[in-house]
């Protein structure tokens, strides 16, 4: 099974123009756990939770007049449509990282996270399910 098999396609981004306070609606509204980062259309960043938490709430910004890129992180690992899943899974478990954006000849077209993974294998699916854990 390859990356583009399971990735999802619909993105939550903004631009790093935008401020925090615009990111934090993407986040309420479409119930994501990350948001990506573009500047004209290239990736450049992903903010997660944890971020939100670390470099703005506990900093005390002005979230409606902070830039989301001042709080982005931009090391961002990416992997192509074209990989494997178990590539996913090692760079993912290397950097210790949950979303990873897929980016194809320099522009981003989904993300995959691991929760797509373990929905994607039967057997761990099965493992979750009847186990009652709920990832996200």
């Amino acid at each position: 099974m390859i990356v583009k098999d399971i990735m999802k396609r619909e993105i939550a981004s903004i631009d790093g123009e935008d401020t925090i306070y615009d990111a934090s609606k993407i986040y309420r509204d479409l119930k994501v756990g990350s948001v990506l980062i573009t500047i004209n259309k290239k990736l450049v960043g992903i903010v997660t939770e944890r971020d939100f938490i670390e470099r703005a709430i506990c900093n005390v910004l002005d979230v409606r007049k902070v830039k989301i890129k001042e709080i982005m992180s931009t090391d961002v690992k990416t992997i192509d449509p074209s990989d494997r899943i178990n590539d996913a899974l090692e760079i993912m478990k290397h950097n210790k990282i949950k979303k990873l954006p897929v980016v194809q000849s320099g522009e981003l077209v989904g993300i995959i996270t691991i929760t797509d993974i373990a929905y994607s294998r039967p057997n761990i699916k099965r493992f979750l399910d009847e186990n009652k854990i709920m990832i996200r």
